[in-house]
């Protein structure tokens, strides 16, 4: 596909503010659960990135017991 080309895809946000990335975008980026991504914004809209291996890769993302929604919050201000 060319820098010109687009491709969409819907996703709802659901009543907790979460939404599903559809499966070929999940794809595309080569994630899975517990990856993280960063969200870049500007005036145009979002874009999603796969920060595996980039400077935002976490030491201690290969534990997943560590990646539940619990330990996101108990530990946000490390």
């Amino acid at each position: 596909m060319c820098a010109a080309e687009s491709e969409i895809y819907h996703s709802r946000l659901s009543p907790e503010q979460r939404t599903v990335l559809p499966r070929a975008v999940r794809q595309r980026l080569r994630i899975s659960p517990g990856d993280r991504l960063r969200l870049l914004v500007d005036d145009r809209g979002v874009r999603i990135e796969n920060t595996a291996g980039g400077a935002d890769h976490e030491a201690f993302a290969a534990f997943s017991e560590w990646s539940s929604e619990v330990e996101e919050e108990a530990f946000a201000e490390l």
